[in-house]
This record gives C-alpha cells, structure tokens and sequence, in this order.
C-alpha cells in the first residue's frame, strides 16, 4: 500500500452560488480520503474554484462589480461547504491566487512550449461559453451545445494553440493499458472513441481585449491564457508545481481525481496530454461520477429547480446530506434527487434503522451494574466471521467506488444486530448476567464496528457512536474506543 494519498476534485466555476450538484463529488472524494487515514495513509485532498474566463467577465459586467469582487464572494461559499458538507480537504485552492496558483501555470506553458506544443494561428471557430470552450460539428445537437441548450458564438481570433492531435496514439496506448485508469470502464471507452476520431488542436489563449479577467500569457500582453489551460494546472499548482518541488514530487502524481461526466474529455485527454508534453507523471485514476436531477429534470435557474446544500444541511445535518448522495445516487450515472425520498431515506436508515439499533444497544448496556467484562476469548465466532466479512466487503467497493455497495454492506451488520438482539433477548430475566454480559459484550464490538466502518461516510454519526464504546483491557466500558483496524489486529475480533 501506498503510504501516500492524493485525491483531487474538479475546482468549481465560481460564476455563482454552489448547488446540490457540486456536493455530490465533493462527499465522494471526502468518503475516499478519510478512508486512506484511516488505513494510516498520508492524504492530501484538494479543492477549490475556477474562477476566470469569459463567463465571470460577463457575469461582473451585468451585475456592475468587479470579476474579482464576483469570485471573492462565490468562492466563499464554495469554501463554506467544508462546514455544510463536513468536509475533510487539506487546501483550497483559487486560480485568482497570483502566489500560489500562477507560478505552475507559467511553468508548465513554459515546458509545452519547449516541448513544441504552443503555436499561435488563427482560428475561426464556434465558441461556447458556458463550456469555454470551442465546439465542431459533431459536439453540436440541432446547432446548439448539449449542455447549455445555446447555440455557440462564431469566433474568429489570432490564439495561441497547444498540439493536443499529437497525442492521440500515446493517449490511447496509456488508457488501453490503464496507466492511466478512468473508471467506469465505459467512460474510458468513450474518450478512447473520442481519441479514435482525431484529437485536434486546441485554443489555450483568447485576445485580451476579449477576455481581460485571466492570466496573461508569458511574452505576450496582448493573450490571456485559455482558462482550462489555467484551470487544469491547479491540480500541480497546489501542491507545489512552480514553487516547490520537493513539496510537489512528494505528493504528485494524483492517486484519484474525481470529475464530472460533462468535464471527461478536458481531464482525460486534454490533461493528459498536458503532463506528457511538460513531461511529468500521469494522474493514477480518474473516477467519473454523473449528474444530480430534481425530480427528473436538470438543475436550471429557469426552470427554478435550483436546490442549495445549504437548504438541507439546516434542516437535517450534514450526515443525512452525506448519506443520501452516497447511497440514493449511483456512482457512476445519474442520480435524482426529491424531497420526499431524502425524507423517507432520512427517516428509514437513519433515524429508525441505525438511530434506533445504536440507542438500543447502548441503552442496554448502561443499565448493565457493572461494566461489561471483556475477558471472555472470544466474541461469537459467527458474530466475528460477519464482521470481518463485511468490513473485507466495504473494502473491495470502495476499491472500486461503489459508496452505496458499501453502506449497503454496513447497514447489513446493522439488521444483523437487531436479529442477534431478537433471538438472544438479553432483557430476559431467564437468561444469568453472564451470558447476559456475554451478549451485551458482542453488541457493543458489533456497534462500535459499524461505528469505525461509517466514519469515511457518516462522521458525526461515527463519534456520535464510538465515543461511548471504550474496549480496552478486561472491561467494555462507555467511552472512546480504538479503531476498527488495530482490533482486529491485535486479535480482539
């Protein structure tokens, strides 16, 4: 095993507020890097904003403030979801941030310069600008961009351009061999089908009197830097690319890199080829997760389905939050989000199943007049077998992503319980307090277990659990107990 972990998200377009949709990769990402220190890796986790281009430019403009003003306030509240999603990243990172962001950018257009792969021509092209990016034929449905439903804007300019159609056969080669892993496989064979049709050259500048909110190209005022030739470096950027190359090599190259389906092309072709003309490692995974729908339909301002995190996180906490978007959305396609199955799923798992074993459990051993001994050999050897079972399987989903396998896995050591409870009865008088010290011993190793396997997904709910459970020397006792992994290696269970 690795002793490091590095995990990145795509950084937000901090155009405007976040929305559900933003929390989903986000929470995955948190799930995966709270999981790598619990298995006494070192983690890095990143995040942060984009924050120029031609949209923030437009959106200052209309709204009469600066494009600085603009992403000082959004980024804030993208930075706020630490709080509102429980998150768990090492840095935040902001590509307006002149210090530590723009160093990287230089020296890595500097490389693809040196590489041959920066050229300047004109371009006449169709550009979308909620992508930021130029469009062919072939991206286009009845004339208009899929994503944004707008019809491109015909763009003639003098760009600087990077030689991604060099890259097509190495690209290919490595994802076929999985040097670089995108996961699900069928998202691979999409970019690889993509790669199969010519990759061609693209626009990494615009004119500065077209697009003065970016930053400017080395050796030449009159070109800003395209911003995905921007945005992209901040997964370098941040850890020290430009600045710091011990702190950078030490942690790059990235072990995951969670993205949205929409941004596939730009991060596994486009990045790709990046890093090879700058000559420097490929990221290990790219794992695609897809996009949240209310009730069916996409988010949209003029639809006005558009659901703040924020909105649920005061009503129900950020676990509830957390656990839906883990369990009720797949991993890899598109999920829908509703009130009404939040509640439900809310209600059902939550409160009813882990709430009402955990308060059980508990409740029986506090009234138990001594603490529970914990000098018997063993647990139950079926209990034990269960648990270990189940932990081995959250481990292989999550190996392979699959957050709602793996909370499935764990609220089946839950119904376990509550059966174990039912057939053992440990409230009858009939039954001598040994064995009723026997059985309260098992359910408090089977809590704590499912208390240590929920801390990447739920963590308040985690603690809420672990705190009371203490198993150390001959006595269970209801206090902070050790972790899941150092139990089963010392023998315990």
């Amino acid at each position: 095993m690795d002793k490091k972990f590095y995990i990145t998200t795509a950084i937000d377009y901090a155009n405007g507020s976040p929305h559900i949709g933003h929390s989903l990769e986000k929470i995955q990402a948190d799930v995966l890097a709270r999981y790598a220190r619990a298995k006494g890796q070192k983690v890095f986790f990143l995040t942060g904003t984009d924050e120029h281009g031609t949209k923030i430019q437009k959106t200052a403009f209309q709204k009469n403030i600066t494009p600085k003003k603009l992403v000082d306030t959004n980024s804030k509240e993208f930075k706020n979801l630490k709080k509102i999603l429980n998150l768990s990243w090492d840095k935040f990172i902001r590509t307006t941030d002149s210090k530590n962001h723009w160093p990287g950018v230089f020296k890595i257009w500097d490389q693809m310069e040196k590489s041959g792969d920066i050229y300047k021509r004109t371009y006449r092209g169709l550009y979308c600008s909620g992508c930021e990016s130029f469009k062919t034929g072939a991206d286009l449905v009845d004339g208009k961009c899929p994503l944004h439903d707008k019809e491109p804007e015909l763009v003639e300019e003098n760009n600087y351009f990077f030689r991604l159609s060099a890259y097509s056969k190495i690209l290919k080669k490595k994802i076929e061999d999985k040097e670089i892993e995108i996961i699900p496989q069928w998202r691979a064979n999409e970019i690889l089908s993509l790669i199969e049709n010519g990759l061609e050259d693209v626009s990494f500048s615009r004119p500065k009197e077209k697009l003065s909110w970016g930053i400017p190209v080395p050796g030449d005022d009159s070109q800003v830097i395209y911003v995905w030739a921007d945005a992209l470096t901040n997964y370098i950027s941040a850890i020290g690319y430009g600045r710091d190359e011990k702190e950078f090599e030490k942690w790059w190259p990235a072990d995951v890199q969670v993205i949205g389906k929409d941004i596939l092309r730009f991060h596994a072709a486009i990045w790709p080829a990046m890093l090879i003309s700058a000559k420097l490692p490929l990221p290990k995974k790219i794992f695609v997760h897809g996009f949240i729908n209310v009730q069916g339909q996409k988010m949209s301002k003029s639809v006005g389905n558009i659901i703040s995190p924020n909105e649920i996180f005061e009503k129900y906490g950020s676990d509830s939050l957390r656990y839906y978007f883990l369990k009720e959305i797949s991993p890899f396609e598109d999920g829908s989000y509703s009130e009404e199955k939040f509640i439900d799923r809310h209600n059902s798992d939550l409160a009813h199943g882990l709430g009402n074993f955990s308060a059980r459990v508990v409740g029986m051993a506090s009234k138990f007049p001594n603490s529970i001994r914990n000098d018997f050999k063993s647990i139950d050897l079926g209990l034990e077998q269960r648990i270990k079972t189940v932990q081995k399987n959250v481990d292989d989903y999550l190996d392979q992503f699959k957050f709602n396998d793996a909370l499935s896995e764990i609220w089946s050591l839950i119904s376990f319980g509550d059966s174990y409870v039912n057939e053992k009865k440990p409230w009858s008088s009939d039954i001598p307090d040994v064995e009723k010290e026997k059985i309260l011993f098992n359910l408090l190793v089977l809590l704590n277990s499912v208390g240590v396997m929920l801390a990447p997904f739920l963590p308040e709910s985690s603690k809420k659990i672990t705190k009371n459970i203490s198993i150390k020397g001959k006595y269970v006792q209801l206090k902070p107990i050790p972790k899941l992994f150092e139990l089963i290696d010392n023998g315990i269970i």
